[in-house]
């Protein structure tokens, strides 16, 4: 297979998506820090306290396969620009029901809040469509490194403007997020990728989403990615919670939090060379390795350096299985293929983060103890995910399947 392209245009592209990934990324450590506890907030059942953060995932699971669609016929940037349009529409019903106490319209903001993060997650995407494979993985990561930024300017906004509407709690920081969306639709005028061939357009071409989800290589990135992201997302949804309801403060959360994003971003610096050196299934198998330790160090103990480590751990897991799963991804399906595995892959990883997200707030505040005993039920709830996941990859270097091509 010849890749023409242009690693200058792919490096210029970079530019624009690693300052999407930075900026208008803030949004979602926003959501994450804030709504689980807006929906305590608004919610009459604490049971339901997480259900806001739930529907961003669903509305993102639901998204994936339309975003994918429309970027494959109308180009990454019509579908980067829906995301945008979509996230300052979000953030202004949720300030508007944060006012009127609506926990029903706060969750309808939430869901569309989904179709800006399913934007998100294909601008790793978008820096694969102008690189060669040589590039392919640090281009990936790199766009993953963008996130540092946000890991300081989203829970930074967060202590600057949660209460600048006060009484109305939070609603200062929703009213923010409507302004990274603007900034956004500026943004995106400068992405430069080329348009899909009318050849690939449609489902023309390539293997079927059947025969795709039974080529080894394929079922295997999508089950690291479904695991390492649920994994993450099961685990930091609650944390804000459990941090408060262990004594601590909401500025604490947003701190526990922005170490956690920068744990998630931080290493994406490396991470694209460490698969160059030592090959992704390695890569893969240490991120779940340590998604495993930051449970054994949540069961150990519930004061705020625990909550620092576990979410420190939780992040660089996160990276490195995630960071892996899309670069294998990428290894293991055809230019035609493109919009149909990508729609395919984030409407299952999110999928799956959408189960995760809502068992959460059950385990964490429905488990009939204290918060203390429901962070435990959180934490051990991680164990059947990681079991899948590792054995999936185990069998795919036992059989030899990673040597087939695409």
């Amino acid at each position: 297979m010849t890749h023409m392209v242009n690693d200058s245009l792919a490096k210029r592209n970079l530019v624009v998506l690693i300052t999407a990934q930075a900026v208008l990324g803030a949004q979602m450590a926003i959501s994450f820090i804030l709504g689980g506890l807006a929906g305590q907030y608004l919610s009459p059942n604490a049971c339901l306290a997480t259900l806001p953060i739930s529907l961003i995932i669903l509305g993102s699971m639901l998204s994936a396969p339309v975003m994918a669609t429309v970027m494959q016929k109308y180009g990454r940037r019509a579908g980067f620009m829906l995301g945008v349009v979509a996230g300052a529409l979000s953030a202004g019903i949720q300030v508007y029901a944060l006012y009127i106490q609506s926990f029903q319209l706060f969750l309808v903001g939430g869901f569309l809040t989904g179709i800006y993060m399913s934007a998100q997650g294909f601008y790793r995407f978008a820096a694969t469509d102008t690189a060669s494979p040589e590039f392919t993985p640090k281009a990936i990561s790199w766009v993953m490194a963008g996130g540092l930024l946000a890991a300081i300017i989203g829970p930074q906004l967060v202590k600057l403007t949660q209460d600048a509407l006060a009484p109305v709690p939070f609603a200062g920081a929703y009213l923010a997020v409507i302004a990274l969306n603007i900034f956004g639709i500026f943004l995106f005028m400068a992405l430069k990728i080329p348009k899909p061939e009318p050849g690939e357009i449609g489902k023309s071409g390539g293997r079927s989403i059947g025969q795709l989800l039974r080529t080894p290589k394929v079922a295997v990135a999508i089950i690291s990615g479904m695991v390492s992201y649920s994994l993450m997302n099961l685990v930091m949804t609650s944390t804000p919670l459990a941090v408060v309801g262990c004594g601590f403060q909401t500025n604490d959360a947003a701190d526990v939090v922005s170490a956690h994003v920068l744990a998630m971003y931080v290493p994406s610096f490396f991470t694209g060379y460490i698969i160059t050196w030592f090959g992704v299934r390695k890569v893969i198998a240490t991120g779940l390795v340590i998604l495993a330790a930051a449970g054994i160090v949540a069961l150990s103990g519930v004061t705020l350096t625990h909550f620092f480590w576990v979410l420190i751990l939780l992040g660089i897991g996160w990276n490195f299985g995630f960071i892996g799963a899309t670069t294998m991804l990428a290894e293991a399906h055809r230019p035609e293929e493109r919009g149909r595995v990508q729609g395919l892959n984030d409407f299952l990883v999110f999928g799956m983060v959408t189960v995760a997200s809502l068992s959460s707030g059950g385990l964490m505040n429905c488990s009939g103890g204290t918060p203390q005993e429901g962070w435990q039920a959180v934490n051990l709830a991680m164990l059947p995910l990681l079991a899948l996941a590792g054995g999936a990859l185990l069998w795919f270097a036992l059989s030899g399947k990673d040597r087939e091509t695409v």
